[in-house]
């Protein structure tokens, strides 16, 4: 495992299972919610995909669940990749409550199993702002377009790279220069929603930042067909980009 991956994994299980049960319900609670309604729990990114049943599933980067168990209630099979084991527990026991199945690896997903998961995927989905925990982005579209079958989609939505200069989507992290290359510590995205003695001692994540013109330039030189690329306005202010979704297609 690279040391940044390494890195991020401590800051990612780092009172996360007891994170997830106060702040999104206990494993119960949050599948109540998602058989009340899993298309709904889906949100803005259900229009992306043509179908759900039978369909084979990468969600990267998957954390808690929180969009594996509604595709999988929704008739998919989900495979979460994650580095935290934390994020595991919280996921598998929100399925079980929800009577459905997912699979779920740990691990960086740069090291995902090509013997295993090479050419296997419909559909590679993710969301929820994991770009920047990947150094090199162009390395991080190469695996994702093997892991994806032959006019298999790739579904990235991700923080909108104006959250580099400004925080619109107030996760009080500080601005910096656009067009920065810099590789950077910084707090974990909840770490705001702990208290300040916590918050200090909270491991840091590893971050790498890019533009819009390096995530367009990989995806497209990575061998995918770039098919869509959607502008979102931020939760915070809706006059600011706050997140997007690419669509590539892999020929």
């Amino acid at each position: 495992m690279r040391d940044y991956s390494t890195q991020n994994k401590k800051a990612w299980e780092y009172n996360a299972y007891d994170f997830w049960v106060k702040n999104a319900g206990t494993p119960e609670e949050m599948a109540k919610k998602n058989l009340e309604n899993p298309k709904k729990m889906l949100r803005k990114y259900a229009q992306y995909f043509d179908k759900f049943e039978g369909i084979k599933v990468a969600n990267i980067c998957g954390s808690c669940g929180k969009k594996a168990i509604p595709l999988a209630l929704l008739g998919a099979d989900v495979t979460i990749f994650d580095i935290s084991e934390h994020n595991k527990r919280y996921a598998m026991e929100v399925a079980v409550a929800a009577n459905t199945t997912i699979n779920y690896e740990v691990g960086d997903v740069l090291d995902i199993d090509l013997n295993q998961y090479g050419g296997y995927f419909d559909v590679v989905f993710m969301e929820g702002g994991i770009l920047h925990y990947f150094h090199d982005i162009d390395e991080f579209m190469e695996k994702m377009n093997a892991i994806l079958k032959k006019g298999g989609k790739m579904i990235c939505s991700d923080f909108h790279p104006f959250t580099k200069i400004i925080d619109s989507l107030g996760f009080q992290w500080s601005s910096m220069n656009y067009f920065s290359t810099d590789v950077f510590e910084g707090e974990m995205a909840h770490a705001r929603f702990f208290d300040e003695e916590t918050r200090k001692n909270m491991p840091k994540c590893s971050y790498r930042k890019y533009t819009i013109s390096e995530i367009i330039n990989s995806i497209i030189g990575n061998g995918f067909t770039l098919q869509r690329f959607d502008e979102h306005p931020s939760w915070e202010n809706a006059e600011l980009p706050g997140e997007f979704t690419a669509i590539g297609i892999k020929p």
